[in-house]
């Protein structure tokens, strides 16, 4: 008889003498890395074999690896009644009972696995820039201040808080406001200026503004300015700052949050709702989180082409009926020239957009009542 390889041995859970509650000293090979569904009739053994054998033997083994120390809290569990039982794995076991059909229940919410996941991303991993690959880094303000103090010494330096990033406006009574705290100068757009009574920008354009709080030349004996320089900047900037190297324009950023040291692009310290699909922090902005988003089959509202509005072009509205919508369209129809007898193949896009989607133009709609036409500005 040829030997079992060891390949054999661990691609199968075995089950061997099971005799828990209503099991008559059974045999079962269950094949791993398999989908498995036990069936069979009520009170055939199906719960006895799933959670009272293999799921009890796998948790008892899982609690003997505690030491004697945290299993006196424990307590001790019972080995079921089999002869053997091998190739188990760590094992999960959801409650056997009936859940609510909720689109966010997964096997990993509902047996709690999840949560150590958002905790292990949150506390115990390592955060990479999307632009760069780099690795972000997170500095304290005493870090900054001897970083700062270390790179730059000797060199003449500009300390700039950022305000504004990549938005459009012409931030008049930011600039006064800033003027009013005693700061002179500002970077807009990569140039400093002076703030000037009544300075705006172009409201129409995008743009970056940073406040200069300090000019200096790195020096020892200034460590204390650079200190206090630092603490305004990051109190300006809510916890980001950037450094411009008056000789090389070489800009340097730095952040009490988590920051892609090259292009300074930051992020809030993750926390375990970031990483949950449940919560608006974590969840796509696009599905909410249910991995799958509601869109609208065009070819079912308008399932003919070559049927007009009065026939049920329109699958939704039906065929032709003297209400409000219909009436509606008919305008809509005087000003792109099309009437409810054109198939709507044939009706303009723009047009079809606005029968669909709506607008905001205006549109006369004429209705006509007990020998009485009133008209009404559709907007």
């Amino acid at each position: 008889m040829a030997k079992k390889s060891k390949i054999d041995n661990t691609d199968k859970l075995e089950v061997l003498g099971a005799r828990v509650h209503n099991l008559k000293n059974i045999d079962v090979s269950i094949p791993r890395n398999k989908f498995v569904v036990i069936t069979g009739l009520s009170g055939s053994g199906k719960s006895s074999l799933a959670f009272d054998t293999i799921y009890a033997e796998g948790q008892r083994r899982y609690m003997e690896t505690f030491s004697a120390y945290a299993r006196q809290f424990i307590g001790n569990m019972e080995r079921p009644d089999v002869d053997k039982i091998s190739g188990l794995s760590p094992v999960i076991s959801i409650e056997q009972k009936s859940v609510n059909k909720n689109p966010r229940s997964t096997v990993g919410t509902i047996t709690e696995v999840y949560d150590f996941l958002r905790l292990l991303y949150a506390r115990a991993s390592k955060a990479y820039s999307s632009n760069t690959g780099e690795e972000m880094v997170q500095y304290t303000e005493e870090q900054i201040t001897k970083l700062i103090a270390e790179g730059f010494s000797g060199k003449k330096i500009s300390v700039l808080s950022p305000l504004v990033k990549g938005r459009k406006g012409h931030y008049r009574d930011l600039f006064e406001q800033i003027r009013q705290q005693g700061f002179l100068k500002v970077r807009v757009d990569s140039e400093i200026q002076e703030i000037s009574f009544g300075l705006q920008l172009d409201r129409y354009k995008v743009h970056d503004i940073e406040v200069v709080i300090d000019r200096l030349i790195v020096k020892d004996k200034d460590i204390e300015r650079i200190r206090r320089t630092v603490n305004t900047a990051m109190r300006m900037g809510k916890g980001s700052l950037l450094v411009i190297d008056e000789e090389s324009s070489e800009v340097r950023h730095f952040s009490s949050k988590l920051m892609c040291p090259t292009t300074g692009l930051s992020y809030d310290v993750p926390e375990p709702k970031t990483f949950s699909f449940n919560s608006p922090y974590g969840a796509c902005e696009k599905c909410n989180g249910l991995g799958y988003v509601k869109e609208v089959d065009i070819n079912k509202v308008l399932p003919d082409p070559s049927l007009n509005i009065k026939r049920g072009g329109i699958a939704p509205l039906g065929e032709y009926k003297s209400n409000w919508v219909f009436n509606q369209i008919e305008a809509i129809g005087l000003k792109y020239g099309f009437t409810l007898s054109t198939p709507v193949g044939d009706i303009g896009e723009k047009a079809l957009e606005t029968i669909l989607h709506g607008s905001n133009q205006t549109f006369e709609v004429k209705k006509e009542y007990l020998g009485i036409t009133s008209s009404y500005t559709l907007s």
